[in-house]
Formats: C-alpha cells, structure tokens, sequence
C-alpha cells in the first residue's frame, strides 16, 4: 500500500472513532434524561407531595401531636376515698377503670386518703406515685365523719387551679366523691352528663331509697357528683366549716340547702343502686343501663357484676394465653 493511502487511512480512523465518541456521549446524556424523568415520576407517584429539600413531609409517623380537646368534652374527676393500707383494692381498681375508654370526655380517677402514719406507707405509695400518679394526699387524719369529704373538695381549687395563662378553666366540669366498693360504668356516667348543667349540679342517688324527689334530703355516699363551681363555693363558705361532724353525704346535703346550691338536680336512681343480694329497698338487679353498683364487698361480688357487663369482651386472642 502507498505511503499516501496508509495517511489517509490513519485519518479516516481517528475521524471515525471521534464521531464515536461523540455518538456514545449523545446517548449517555440522552439515557441520563429519560433516567432523571422517570425519577422524578416516581417520586410524583409515590411521595405525599412534591419533592422539596427545604420542606417537611405531609406526615412523619410519630411526630404528630393530639388534637386540643373539644370545648365541648366533659372533664370529670372521680375521687375514690380509701385508706393507705388498701394497695390490693387500688391495684384492683386500676385495672377496672384503665380497662375503660369512654368517649366525649376525660375522666380522672385518683385515690384519696389522709396523711401517711407508718413508715411502709411512705415507701410503698410513694412508689404507687411514681408508677401510676393517681393519688391525693389529704392534710388530715383518717375518719369517717368528721370532715374527710370536705377536706377532699375543699383542697382540689388549691390543688388543680394554676396560674398559667393557657391552662383550661375549670379543670374539672364534675368532681364525683365515691367509694371503693363501687363499680362506675364511665360512658353511662359520661352520656348521663352530656345533656346536664355544668353549673349548681349535685348528682347521685337520692335518699332515702324509695324517694325520687332530688330535692328533699341528700344524695348516697355511694357515689355523688357537684359541678366545679360548687367545689370552689365549699372551698370559700364558712358554712361547711361550721358543720363538719356527723354522717358526712348527710351534712353535705346540709351545706348545700343552707347555702342554697346544687339548684340543678339529677336524681340517677336506677342506673345507680346497690347489688342485689341480699334484697332490700336500695338494690335493684344487674342491667345494661347501670350507671354505679354499690356494695360490692366481696370478690364474688365483682365478679358476677364483671362478668354481667361483659367486661373481658375486648380481649384480642393471641398464642401467648388461652382463656376459655
């Protein structure tokens, strides 16, 4: 081959391999183009938004905080007198009304005694404390009759009312002063206050047991409720003050006749009573509507009226248990 040739074939080759190359550059880029399209239609396709390096997702799981309550929700606090030895009973209690979740309100049950006396109390509630917070400490000695009750609503203002200009006001509509051998079923109570005053109520179980009249004598101490403006009245009045001993749900009837509160009334006889064995006057049978049973002293007891209302219905199978 002539010199001449093998020139122009040297330059036919370097000229064919540079259109290569610019070939193979085109295609990169145009592969790179259609890539990044699809990308970002994917990210159209499955992302909650557009994507944005500078803007937060719609939602990030576990980020998201509670709605305010509704102006309209109830806020009830159920206050149950017992004594500081009673841990089996508290523990009990627990678990029936933790087990509950009424809807339309919030409702608050804590424990209530007086001052500790023995050195295991101070450590053994303290520890309930810690664990659970749903205890109140009264300033007073254990008693019966003589000013524990209004000890319990006189210290809740001080107690629950605060300074700070976005806390709710009032912190509780109700306050319930009940016992601890009462079963609450909490969304009857709740329904049973949703069309009720929340102002000047005294609420409970009229007696005595035959009456239906609200309005002549006082309600059981089996479990009775006053809106919160009538807490903050017994906090203030020299009334209650001047009158403290004696059968306490008798002379609270007393304080309200004397200062003319509770005006508004709501007789809940029958959806509270007493258990029904043995018969008397104040008992009624087991029914759906129940909004209390009272008396219910002996584990027997409970657990006819647990099982009654049905109360395990939600328990989800697992291959942990089996309960037949």
């Amino acid at each position: 081959m002539k010199p001449n040739n093998r020139v122009l074939d040297g330059q036919r080759f370097i000229l064919s391999c540079f259109f290569f190359i610019i070939f193979l550059c085109i295609l990169a880029s145009i592969n790179e183009v259609r890539f990044d399209s699809l990308l970002k239609f994917g990210q159209c396709a499955f992302s909650p938004g557009p994507h944005n390096s500078s803007a937060s997702p719609l939602i990030e799981p576990n980020t998201i905080s509670p709605p305010p309550p509704s102006s309209s929700e109830i806020r009830i606090l159920i206050g149950i007198l017992t004594l500081p030895d009673h841990y089996h009973k508290r523990h009990f209690l627990r678990m029936i009304y933790g087990t509950q979740s009424p809807t339309g309100a919030r409702v608050d049950v804590k424990f209530v005694f007086c001052n500790l006396t023995k050195e295991d109390q101070k450590v053994l509630v303290a520890l309930e404390i810690m664990r659970y917070d749903d205890i109140i400490i009264l300033d007073c000695r254990e008693n019966m009759n003589n000013g524990k009750t209004y000890t319990y609503f006189s210290s809740l203002p001080e107690m629950f009312l605060s300074n700070e200009s976005n806390s709710q006001y009032p912190p509780y509509h109700y306050v319930v002063k009940g016992d601890d051998d009462v079963y609450f079923r909490l969304q009857n109570l709740v329904d049973s206050l949703a069309p009720l005053p929340r102002q000047d109520l005294y609420y409970g179980y009229v007696i005595p047991c035959p009456s239906m009249d609200p309005f002549v004598h006082y309600m059981s101490g089996m479990g009775y409720l006053v809106s919160w403006d009538i807490v903050e009245w017994l906090a203030e009045s020299d009334i209650p003050k001047k009158h403290l001993e004696g059968p306490e749900d008798k002379i609270f009837g007393d304080w309200l006749r004397e200062g003319r509160r509770g005006k508004n009334r709501y007789n809940a006889k029958w959806a509270m009573y007493n258990y029904p064995e043995p018969p008397t006057r104040c008992t009624h049978e087991l029914w759906p509507d129940t909004i209390a049973v009272h008396l219910l002293k002996t584990q027997e007891k409970w657990i006819r009226t647990l099982n009654y209302f049905n109360v395990t219905r939600d328990l989800k199978p697992s291959k942990l248990y089996h309960i037949s």
